[in-house]
């Protein structure tokens, strides 16, 4: 189904991604700080995985953590104040989940840790919930301060994973994805999949510092991109606790294909492709786009996370 001339890239009417519309959402698994002023300052650059995401960015794309925005300055203008929290004014049920980005996006997050929550269980652990902020050119994280430059991330110190939600237009024009809502939903499970890691001990292994293509921060990349094809798996089978229900109630084989083409556009040979012109597959961090696939597809071929151990 094409998108009429003009409308959203993002949203594909009812041909896509499905949430029940019944359901009710809930909104304090999302903290929405879009509008929120942030104190100036210069940031942590070496804290948790922000400043994993600032080398990458520098080694992918030749720029300096100042270039980025990650260190010194003022704070980002701000937006309207009246936007902040917006989402547990307007985000209530499925339906509105269906009608609008910021309210898919905390149904997305519903769906990935009622998922995990249960998948915990089934196996004798105990999952602890992560929050996802919304924010607007500028946050103050645990992990030290970050701008919109450095895109999704999760911090492993306060356990969040923060989303700038121009990040998802960016990756339509800027890096050549094809958009459609489950593009987004793959980019809020890859997240998740890193808050997975770290409560199981295997995000640790991202720290060592070495990037290239056998490095562990690929390994741990690709792992997140696994566990985000599992719950992709299950969604539509997961009871959503308010009803009973899963959240998800329908994915289509675009919906899929969109989140393998999301995987691809951000393949570490992908990006040094488009902004250095050559591959250097020593500086990888991320891996390639035909490796971000493959793991991603594996974990939604086979649904469990057993199958993803990108380590051996």
């Amino acid at each position: 189904m094409a998108a009429a001339a003009g409308a959203d890239p993002w949203k594909r009417g009812r041909c896509g991604m499905q949430f029940d519309d019944d359901a009710n959402l809930d909104t304090s698994e999302v903290s929405d700080q879009r509008g929120s002023r942030v104190p100036g300052g210069r940031a942590t650059i070496g804290g948790g995985l922000v400043g994993v995401i600032a080398l990458v960015l520098g080694l992918l794309l030749g720029v300096g953590p100042d270039q980025l925005g990650l260190s010194g300055g003022s704070p980002q203008p701000v937006t309207s104040p009246s936007s902040a929290a917006q989402v547990q004014q307007t985000c209530r049920t499925g339906h509105d989940a269906n009608t609008r980005e910021d309210c898919r996006l905390v149904a997305v997050t519903n769906s990935t840790q009622d998922y995990w929550r249960q998948e915990f269980q089934r196996r004798g652990a105990r999952y602890v919930p992560a929050s996802t902020v919304f924010f607007t050119g500028q946050v103050d994280t645990a992990c030290g301060a970050a701008t919109s430059a450095v895109g999704p991330f999760y911090c492993p110190v306060d356990r969040k994973v923060y989303l700038d939600l121009g990040f998802f237009q960016e990756l339509r024009t800027k890096f050549g994805a094809t958009g459609g809502p489950f593009a987004q939903a793959y980019v809020v499970a890859h997240e998740y999949g890193h808050h997975v890691q770290n409560l199981t001990g295997t995000l640790g292994k991202s720290q060592d510092g070495r990037p290239g293509a056998n490095s562990n921060s690929v390994k741990v990349e690709l792992q997140a991109d696994c566990y985000a094809g599992v719950w992709a798996h299950n969604a539509t089978r997961t009871p959503d606790e308010s009803t009973g229900r899963p959240l998800i109630t329908g994915l289509t084989q675009q919906d899929i294909d969109d989140a393998l083409n999301a995987a691809a556009t951000v393949g570490d040979d992908r990006i040094q492709e488009k902004f250095q012109g050559r591959v250097t597959p020593e500086s990888w961090t991320h891996g390639s786009a035909q490796q971000r696939q493959q793991w991603f597809y594996q974990g939604y071929r086979s649904g469990d996370m057993a199958q993803c151990d990108t380590f051996r």
